[in-house]
Formats: C-alpha cells, structure tokens, sequence
C-alpha cells in the first residue's frame, strides 16, 4: 500500500519519523459532512529511509499490504464473526432469546479485547514498517 507522508524528522542515517494522514472510508471531506466530528488525524511512524528524504519533505511511502489486510481483518472481521457466532451457536441448540443476546455480544465483547491486544502487541513491535520509496 502507497501513501503520501511528511517527514518529521531524522532518527538515523537509515531511519525518519514520518506523519501519514489517517484515511477512513468517508474520505474527510468535512465541509460537506461535519458528521462524525473527527478531524484528518496524522500517524506517526518509523520508517526506512531509502530516497534520503529530510524533515519537512512530502515522500511517498509504502506498507506491507498483507499484515495491513490482517490488521483490518482483525479490528473489523473477528468482531462481526464473534458477534455472529456468538448469536447463532446459542440458538442452534435451543436457548433463549435473551441467552443469544448475551452470547452474542460477549463474543462482540472478545474480538474487540482481541484486537486490542493485537494493538498494543504491535505497537511494542514497532508498528506497521514503512519505508521511504522516493520524493513527492
């Protein structure tokens, strides 16, 4: 995955602190919405400064597609899933209504525990790794 993030700073010779915008599905495009109330935050990150980019400079950089799929996978998946499954599973074998709405959100409750350990596990790793493929 491609991106477009300002250089913040140099760490080492190999290595800068980026800001990468925040993308979302409704795009923030908040003159014309103003719905939600949350505003284009930037992450900031660690990444492999291959083009010798220096601070305050646009760069584009990229990401591991496959664990960024897996960390959307799991912050949005597994808790619809266990939702699910925690619904479904109670009524196949009978019990009441109110057992199944129980079921089904301590299952919601699960997956997001779970992607919140996953969070913070990643986050003491690093984080996502992104590296510095040239200069905007």
């Amino acid at each position: 995955m491609t991106q477009i993030a300002t250089v913040e700073r140099i760490i080492d010779a190999d290595h800068a602190v980026i800001s990468v915008p925040r993308k979302s599905a409704c795009g923030h495009d908040c003159e014309e919405c103003a719905g939600c109330g949350v505003s284009g935050a930037a992450v900031k990150a660690k990444a492999l400064n291959t083009a010798g980019a220096k601070p305050g400079q646009k760069v584009v950089v990229e990401s591991d597609t496959k664990k960024m799929l897996r960390i959307v996978a799991l912050v949005y998946l597994i808790p619809v899933v266990l939702f699910i499954f925690g619904y479904l599973i109670p009524a196949l074998m009978g019990a009441s209504v109110a057992v199944q709405y129980t079921a089904a959100l301590l299952g919601f409750a699960a997956g997001i525990a779970v992607a919140i350990a996953y969070d913070r596990r990643l986050k003491a790793r690093g984080g996502l790794s992104f590296t510095i493929v040239r200069l905007f």
